[in-house]
């Protein structure tokens, strides 16, 4: 199902009562909700327009975490106008220099590309929390779940639902018992998400959808990427770069929880990926879900995961991890 990126059409008139007469709108890449972006030019001058129309989206929630990010000293864009009854949003242009694509034409700067990237966590971890509601019990089930609720009916399976849930809250229970003094969490922090500014900083994009949780989440959602192969060296060096200054105890409980919330991330985002693909029509997602397995393979491993490793293995065996899903297959 193709994306319509033709401009909404209040666009004009949004543009023009905010100085934009005759400005050029250009699509740019979307992402994988309702949300569509174009680039908005106008003599020298560039911003991005935002369409996020209701009912399906809320612009409110993005202009909020960008001004909390901009006055906690990171790089959020500049909210230059805004119209909620339409959901358009002009933002400021970061131009094109996406992390992602820097990285895969410049390999070399990777180590301190993804270095910068612990330095932006650990400045957000000591920043007064955002005022946003908790990354609870409930909300990590919710996302879990979606592997249930889309990809075994997609991959024709039967699975023990409840045990799976009885687990996750077991495994989850220390994670959230140490989100007592909660962290600002924006949920989707990645190579895609990351602009490379003229003026050294990272720009950060899609943070939405942030709620206040766990420090590892974000940690784990950069170096478990699920659009991009991180090697396991560097996420290993990355990881021991946070940890530096954590007593032998603390690093190892860290530890422990990245692996669990990696697990329950990668989880999630498997089921969201089929998702994707069975409603939207979205099939390239499911070139993603190999590399999915892999990172959510390598997190049941932690000891702290046995019983979720020991579900998977009587519910979802490699052998069927392994099975491609076609569109047909989903249908």
């Amino acid at each position: 199902m193709a994306t319509d990126m033709k401009p909404p059409a209040a666009a004009a008139d949004f543009l023009k009562h905010h100085g934009w007469d005759d400005a050029q709108i250009l699509p740019v890449a979307g992402d994988a909700s309702f949300r569509r972006y174009f680039r908005v030019e106008a003599g020298d001058r560039k911003a991005i327009l935002m369409d996020a129309p209701p009912p399906h989206e809320d612009p409110k929630p993005f202009i909020a975490i960008a001004e909390y990010l901009t006055e906690s000293g990171f790089a959020a864009p500049e909210i230059f106008a805004r119209d909620l009854t339409h959901g358009l949003v002009l933002l400021e242009d970061f131009g094109d220099r996406r992390m992602r694509e820097h990285l895969d034409d410049h390999p070399a700067d990777e180590g301190a590309i993804y270095r910068q990237t612990i330095d932006l966590l650990q400045g957000l971890h000591r920043a007064p929390a955002a005022a946003l509601p908790a990354y609870d019990e409930q909300q990590y089930l919710r996302e879990a779940n979606l592997l249930t609720e889309w990809y075994c009916p997609a991959q024709q399976l039967d699975v023990d639902g409840e045990s799976f849930a009885a687990i996750w809250r077991q495994v989850l229970e220390p994670v959230i018992a140490a989100q007592k003094l909660p962290v600002t969490v924006m949920r989707d922090y990645h190579a895609e998400n990351i602009m490379l500014l003229e003026d050294g900083r990272l720009g950060l994009l899609d943070f939405q959808d942030a709620l206040v949780g766990h420090p590892a989440y974000d940690l784990v959602s950069m170096l478990q990427d699920a659009r991009r192969d991180v090697p396991d060296a560097l996420e290993a060096t990355m990881l021991a770069y946070y940890l530096a200054g954590h007593d032998k105890d603390a690093a190892e409980e860290f530890r422990s929880h990245y692996a669990i919330l990696g697990a329950q991330r990668n989880t999630k985002i498997i089921g969201i990926f089929t998702r994707l693909c069975v409603r939207d029509g979205k099939q390239r997602y499911l070139d993603f879900l190999p590399r999915m397995w892999r990172l959510l393979e390598k997190d049941l491993c932690h000891p702290a995961l046995q019983p979720m490793a020991e579900w998977f293995d009587r519910n979802i065996p490699a052998s069927v991890r392994s099975k491609p899903m076609s569109i047909a297959e989903t249908a």
